[in-house]
């Protein structure tokens, strides 16, 4: 198992890894909506959320050497499932065909209080 981390998202706030690549995949832990330079929450609305989590995964993959088109699994969590559409629309600007395989669930609560996770299961070619 090889660890992953990256200084272009942020900080694991407990004990975890950003990602780690077990064989060939890489599993990205949960990602929420912060910035990880300034290490506020980008949340004014659903939309900016979902763009700084998707930037956050996105940045994970690249410093494990992998692109977005390699993600074959993602789990959406959502504190509300009336944003569904928006995270929609989001989530798939990051995405050119071939979608990865998919759950969107519904919690009550995320940590930071956070409206949006996402982690995410790549395949290393």
């Amino acid at each position: 198992m090889k660890p992953i981390y990256t200084k272009n998202a942020p900080e694991p706030i407990g004990p975890y890894s950003q990602a780690i690549q077990a064989g060939n995949f890489v599993f990205v832990s949960g990602q929420v909506g912060k910035d990880p330079v300034s290490g506020a929450m980008k949340n004014e609305n659903i939309k900016t959320e979902a763009t700084q989590v998707m930037m956050n995964v996105k940045n994970v993959l690249e410093a494990a050497g992998l692109k977005m088109s390699q993600i074959v699994k993602t789990t959406i969590f959502l504190t509300n499932m009336d944003d569904f559409g928006q995270v929609n629309e989001v989530y798939g600007s990051f995405f050119t065909g071939n979608y990865p395989a998919r759950e969107t669930v519904q919690v009550s609560r995320l940590p930071l209080n956070a409206n949006i996770e996402i982690s995410v299961i790549a395949g290393v070619e």
